[in-house]
């Protein structure tokens, strides 16, 4: 019998847990021929989240969790689940019901064609969502698919079901500054997407703020693509080339009518100017800096404090 482990990072879910666990508890007792553990991964919340999962912990013999020493990021509870699992197909999915359980038996029904080693779900449509949070969305999928060779989906979650050897694979990226839905397309396998609508949160807030999403999208074109150095440089070159020509003209200028360029506001607006494009330069050039920085450092991804329901501990360390 094959084994399903689905992983669940959660911050401050309380309010949301109850419900998903009840839904992901009748879809697990439908499937037949497959077994579940359903790996809860308590991202440092500090509210009642742990004790909720204790209690399933007592209820469920499934159900497994591992708690952080403080909040690592949903970036670094994936990885913990994915090192975690011992599933034959790993699963990954949120608590707040966005990602809907329903949807796991037609992504069984897929890998188990053996055509496809992922079945992952993108959304068609961000209703609900501000337009101009939707807005910034697509714009952010057009670049990063145009200036990187991540294969990364308009409206991708990081819901998916994944096989052994796919899981196996993504574990072999070790980077500390984890972009997952990089390295989804980047690790390759053959990818069957399904479509479906929005679905709202079913209780509780969201934790991805606006400034949040931005910082979060930085950090995938940082670790996906060289291309914003390049057109630092370029626009470096650019502007020596237009200071020559300048220079050029000022000198033909002056030798030709005898009159000196004059006027102080338009030359503290050029060097304004020409001083935001250095510092925009230096800022692309130092977050490539920073996380190179923070890489050669190698602290662990996530430190846990506690968890049950593993067998080896090895695993989670």
């Amino acid at each position: 019998m094959k084994l399903i482990s689905v992983i669940v990072p959660c911050f401050n879910e309380r309010e949301a847990l109850p419900f998903f666990y009840r839904e992901i508890a009748r879809i697990s007792g439908e499937q037949k021929g497959v077994s579940f553990e359903l790996l809860f991964i308590d991202d440092g919340s500090t509210d009642e989240t742990l004790d909720y999962l204790k209690e399933l912990r007592r209820q469920d013999p499934r159900v497994k969790y591992l708690s952080f020493s403080r909040n690592f990021g949903k970036e670094a509870a994936m990885f913990a689940g994915l090192r975690a699992a011992a599933g034959d197909y790993v699963a990954v999915m949120d608590a707040d019901m966005q990602d809907p359980p329903g949807l796991l038996p037609k992504m069984l029904d897929v890998l188990e064609g053996g055509e496809y080693d992922c079945a992952a779900v993108r959304r068609v449509s961000r209703q609900g969502e501000p337009r101009i949070r939707s807005f910034f969305a697509r714009m952010f999928y057009r670049i990063i698919n145009r200036i990187s060779n991540a294969d990364i989906v308009d409206g991708a979650r990081d819901f998916r079901l994944m096989t052994r050897q796919m899981t196996d694979a993504i574990l072999s990226v070790r980077e500390v500054n984890r972009f997952s839905k990089g390295i989804f397309g980047w690790v390759g396998f053959r990818t069957k997407w399904i479509e479906f609508e929005n679905v709202r949160r079913v209780a509780g807030e969201t934790k991805w703020s606006f400034w949040k999403l931005f910082l979060y999208s930085l950090e995938g074109i940082v670790a996906f693509s060289t291309a914003p150095l390049a057109i630092s440089s370029i626009a470096g070159l650019f502007f020596c080339l237009f200071a020559f020509l300048m220079v050029l003209v000022v000198i033909l200028k002056t030798l030709i009518y005898g009159d000196p360029v004059g006027g102080w506001p338009s030359l503290a607006c050029i060097i304004l100017f020409t001083g935001g494009i250095q510092l925009f330069c230096m800022g692309i050039l130092g977050q490539y800096l920073a996380k190179t920085y923070l890489e050669c450092k190698r602290r662990p991804i996530y430190l846990v404090r506690e968890s049950d329901g593993f067998a080896d501990a090895q695993q989670i360390l």
